[in-house]
């Protein structure tokens, strides 16, 4: 019987036949709320893995600045996902804690955290995700597995920074500092995770070279380039040889940083693809690729630049 079904199957079909009809892949709609993320790769990253995985997708930006809205509008959006048939939204800043109060529910991860970064629409409830500590912690477990963890100074103590402050106490560091441009979210930010993990492992710090001076691991700056239109001129931390610079640097400024310092590496999220800066755009040496890469040459580099 086997035989004579497969000898049926190779026959061609009947002139006037209905051809068999192929699956259809299932179709979603997803999106990311945020402000300034008109230059985002979240769309591109998402819609290429839909296709990977069979899945017809479209995700779409949700962008409060180019309107001059700001967290208040989080209201409206949601109620207008719903109604449109979003099957879940991305957070990011500024909304990540704004978003809190009108979920109808959250994962343990984004209750402990005070953020959220995933919402999953379903059944006409939002439920709340915060995936931003163990996407961090599964990089750094791979890339860096024999980091010192005994100080560790964590600059900024917004969403995806609490996020990343649990992470680091849950892999084990012995002390956290928190540092954030407002002192106030630091400390309350430290509060909630000394309840949780113990008073002694975590405090707040307000000035970054007081914080940093006996922190453990690697030296890695932090640098905002003001040469292109898609940055912004705002004072950015920049940690050089121990001392504490702030201020938007030129790309030559960035070259003479880099060759004063001996810089290994320079990574960034955008660099590379949108600012399309090539290699004759650094100096002969020094290596550049965009974040996903970062965690693995400041493992196998002295000093990384990540702008």
């Amino acid at each position: 019987m086997v035989a004579s079904v497969s000898a049926a199957a190779k026959e061609p079909a009947s002139p006037g036949a209905e051809p068999a009809a192929r699956p259809v892949a299932p179709r979603f709609l997803l999106g990311l709320i945020g402000s300034g993320i008109r230059r985002s790769l979240t769309p591109a990253m998402h819609e290429e893995e839909a296709r990977a995985q069979g899945l017809r997708l479209h995700y779409q930006l949700i962008d409060l600045e180019p309107r001059g809205l700001g967290v208040e509008a989080l209201p409206g959006l949601l109620d207008a996902a719903r109604t449109i048939g979003f099957a879940g939204l991305n957070i990011t800043y500024p909304c990540k804690q704004a978003v809190l109060p009108l979920l109808d529910e959250l994962s343990d991860e984004a209750a402990a955290m005070g953020a959220v970064n995933t919402v999953v629409l379903r059944d006409g409830r939002a439920i709340g995700h915060n995936t931003d500590g163990s996407g961090w912690a599964w990089g750094f477990c791979h890339a860096l597995p024999q980091a010192d963890l005994s100080r560790v100074v964590l600059l900024g103590a917004g969403g995806a920074g609490s996020a990343i402050a649990h992470a680091v106490l849950r892999l084990g560091a012995t002390q956290l500092v928190l540092v954030d441009r407002e002192f106030a979210r630091a400390e309350a930010a430290a509060q909630m995770l000394r309840a949780r993990y113990g008073a002694l492992r975590v405090s707040a710090q307000g000035d970054p070279a007081r914080a940093l001076d006996g922190a453990t691991g690697k030296e890695i700056w932090k640098l905002q380039l003001d040469e292109h239109p898609a940055t912004k001129a705002t004072s950015t931390p920049v940690f050089h040889q121990g001392r504490l610079y702030v201020g938007v640097a030129s790309l030559e400024e960035l070259r003479s940083a880099c060759l004063e310092s001996d810089v290994k590496f320079i990574a960034c999220q955008m660099t590379v693809d949108l600012f399309e800066f090539s290699k004759a755009d650094f100096i002969e040496g020094i290596d550049f690729g965009g974040a996903a890469t970062f965690l693995k040459f400041a493992g196998e580099t002295d000093v990384c630049l990540f702008i």
